[in-house]
């Protein structure tokens, strides 16, 4: 069972936070409620049900008051028949996705993953009614056990791999021949240098791309034999050259820690930033087909 907090490990720095759920999901889910979540008309109630993640639970449930808003409403359950959604009152408008609404979010699906496979659900996603939420269960009722079948007893991880650019590029111009050779021409030659240089940097480009590529490569096949799945997303800035999650069963959880404390301390050069236990965000995403009220 994982810690009551996610932990950093191996060479990290602190972890980041998650916004809502990624596109291009793994496992696709569709359903269709009632209504579309938006603003309520003049007769509707002004408050709402704000939707954290989808559960398999057939007992109502409390988490404390730990939900999204300035009141910091109170967690529970809305069920039909073995699933349950995690909502709390809310709202019946569109949530600025500001840092404490996030870090709301994301502490409410952590609460709930410690003892429950969770189904999260993007950031923002708000239902008029009690009833809406119990016609999304049933509507999609299938299609959420399937889901919550293959995310059973899993997490998700994070690791971002950084390296020194301006070393990286010293150690490509030491390896390649080509490019200490150009090197030293272009710094010899007393008339323009535009097309050495060029040539120079298209060698240099394509050089780091190739050792960044089999880094990634590396990293990934040592990690296969702990983990259920992977996904890379493209690296942020020209420090980082990957950044992957990682589908963990429960009971792989210290081998893949271990995997990446030996990694991370055989690959010196680079720098690990490893984060989690997540809910599964990268490996599931549920597209629902909404109707207007």
């Amino acid at each position: 069972m994982p810690k009551s907090k996610p932990k950093s490990r191996a060479k990290t720095a602190p972890r980041a936070r998650r916004a809502q759920a990624r596109a291009t999901p793994a496992l696709v889910a569709t359903g269709r409620p009632a209504t579309l979540p938006g603003p309520p008309a003049s007769s509707a109630p002004s408050r709402g049900k704000y939707v954290y993640c989808i559960i398999t639970s057939e007992k109502p449930l409390k988490f404390g008051a730990i939900g999204i808003g300035a009141d910091t409403p109170g967690v529970y359950t809305i069920h039909y028949k073995s699933l349950a959604a995690v909502v709390s009152d809310a709202p019946l408008e569109v949530l600025d996705s500001t840092r404490d609404n996030v870090l709301a979010h994301e502490r409410v699906n952590e609460t709930v993953m410690h003892d429950h496979t969770v189904i999260p659900m993007s950031f923002g996603t708000v239902f008029k009614t009690h009833d809406d939420i119990v016609e999304l269960l049933r509507s999609a009722f299938d299609a959420f056990g399937d889901v919550l079948n293959k995310m059973q007893n899993k997490l998700e991880f994070g690791l971002k791999v950084l390296w020194d650019p301006d070393q990286a590029v010293r150690d490509v111009e030491a390896e390649d021949e080509d490019i200490a050779r150009l090197k030293k021409e272009i710094a010899a030659q007393k008339g323009p240098t535009y097309f050495a240089r060029m040539q120079y940097g298209r060698l240099v480009d394509a050089a780091l791309q190739a050792r960044s590529e089999r880094f990634v490569a590396n990293i990934l096949n040592e990690l296969r034999d702990v983990s259920v799945a992977s996904r890379i997303n493209k690296p942020i800035g020209d420090k980082m050259i990957m950044n992957a999650a990682f589908l963990i069963s429960r009971d792989q959880e210290s081998a893949f820690d271990r995997k990446i404390k030996g990694i991370a301390g055989r690959l010196d050069q680079l720098t690990f930033k490893y984060t989690g236990p997540w809910p599964p965000y990268n490996f599931v995403n549920i597209r629902l087909k909404l109707e207007p009220a």
